[in-house]
């Protein structure tokens, strides 16, 4: 059963819808908003003979398929990173739980593993595939860029906080709000956290199962 949690914020005057699911709906847009999905990750370490469980992309696509029953988004832009190492059997996996949303309009902003050839392109049934997107007044990249001017939504760096106790330090994964970026935890579950690089002076929303909380 997969629990929502959700917490609005206001940007330049629009709200976007913060999940503890790690994605965001923006209602104006009726889009949900995720990154990092790197689907065939599992099947590239099992390739190379490392034992893991198809359960880890499974738990993420029920993780999507609750999402987009909460929100009935007419469209989804994932901020990169789609896809980890091309075209394989997760790759079929996926294309499958996509067959059953066929009127879900699919944005990619390519990412550094999103490697597509045509015919996977195709495959994927994506309606748009760029580097980056321009909405109002956001700009969806995949990893920030310093010469832009205009309002960010990223991903790429997987942010994460380290909540210390006296018992141990926990690593967690976060949304990151700055006056021009939103930066997106990744969405797969199977990937590290990144607690050094995240942007400055801004405020971190963790998350669990049950809460989103507002650090900074």
């Amino acid at each position: 059963m997969v629990n929502i949690v959700t917490k609005d914020i206001n940007i330049k005057n629009e709200v976007f819808t913060l999940t503890n699911q790690r994605a965001v709906f923006w209602k104006s847009e009726e889009a949900l908003i995720l990154s990092d999905l790197h689907i065939g990750k599992t099947a590239h370490f099992r390739k190379n003979g490392i034992a893991l469980s198809h359960k880890i992309m499974e738990r993420d696509l029920d993780k999507l398929s609750a999402l987009i029953d909460h929100f009935h988004p007419e469209k989804m832009i994932v901020v990169g990173d789609l896809l980890h190492a091309g075209n394989n059997s997760d790759v079929e996996k996926f294309c499958n739980w996509r067959s059953h949303y066929p009127k879900l309009e699919l944005y990619l902003i390519e990412g550094n593993h999103d490697r597509i050839s045509a015919s996977l392109e195709k495959k994927l049934c994506l309606n748009n595939k760029t580097n980056q997107l321009n909405l109002h007044d956001f700009i969806f990249i995949h990893d920030f860029d310093n010469t832009q001017s205009h309002f960010q939504i990223t991903g790429h760096i997987h942010p994460g906080v380290i909540l210390n106790s006296t018992v141990s330090n926990l690593r967690m994964p976060c949304f990151v709000l700055t006056s021009n970026q939103l930066l997106l935890p990744a969405f797969s579950e199977f990937t590290g956290l990144d607690t050094k690089n995240t942007p400055k002076n801004g405020k971190f929303f963790m998350f669990t199962h049950s809460e989103i909380y507002e650090i900074g």
